[in-house]
């Protein structure tokens, strides 16, 4: 059983999650998220901590973020939009067992102090060096590092703030950076071929 309880946005979401693996719940009953459900919330954190799972869109980045705000110190899990997607509909409810048990494993823990502990901190400048930010391909790039480093799509300026909560290094960035880079050489020759 996971020690934490799972942060998820909805019904289905706790029933693929009791799929995957033995665990607690709260559901935030979508991005209205009430004050008792932030409470709720907060008693978890204090008593077992709490990891935060929601679906990789724009909806479900927004919960994260006032749960995040409200509760500081949660643990972090991404799935990809791809494997949260069954046709059009994107959530962490269409995630397959294995999916989701190797998200948790990747969970990530949110550092408020991370700058001043981190001996080798990813700058702005090392994001615009990646072409991570003010890039033409900039949104793709993320996307595919995001995945990498295990902390989901953001815009340059939350993958920035994300990098630092979670003590991402330079080092891992560049890891990150370096798959990036070949998975995007890749999808260049698969191009090519076809053309």
């Amino acid at each position: 059983m996971i020690k934490e309880i799972i942060v998820v946005e909805g019904k289905d979401d706790t029933v693929a999650i009791k799929r995957a693996v033995e665990a607690e719940t709260i559901e935030t009953g979508g991005s209205a998220i009430g004050e008792a459900v932030l409470r709720r919330i907060a008693l978890a954190q204090k008593r077992r901590g709490v990891i935060i799972l929601t679906d990789p869109d724009h909806a479900g980045e927004r919960i994260r973020r006032i749960v995040s705000s409200a509760v500081p110190g949660c643990k972090h899990a991404f799935v990809t939009q791809e494997q949260a997607r069954r046709k059009d509909d994107i959530g962490v409810e269409n995630a397959s067992p294995e999916t989701i048990r190797e998200a948790l494993r990747r969970v990530r823990t949110e550092y408020a102090d991370a700058e001043q502990t981190l001996e080798d901190p990813v700058t702005w400048e090392d994001l615009m060096a990646a072409g991570l930010i003010v890039h033409d391909n900039a949104q793709e790039r993320r996307l595919l590092a995001g995945n990498q480093l295990g902390i989901g799509y953001a815009n340059g300026k939350q993958f920035y703030k994300r990098c630092t909560m979670f003590r991402i290094s330079r080092a891992e960035l560049a890891r990150a950076c370096a798959a990036m880079e070949r998975a995007l050489d890749g999808q260049d020759k698969e191009e090519q071929g076809h053309a």
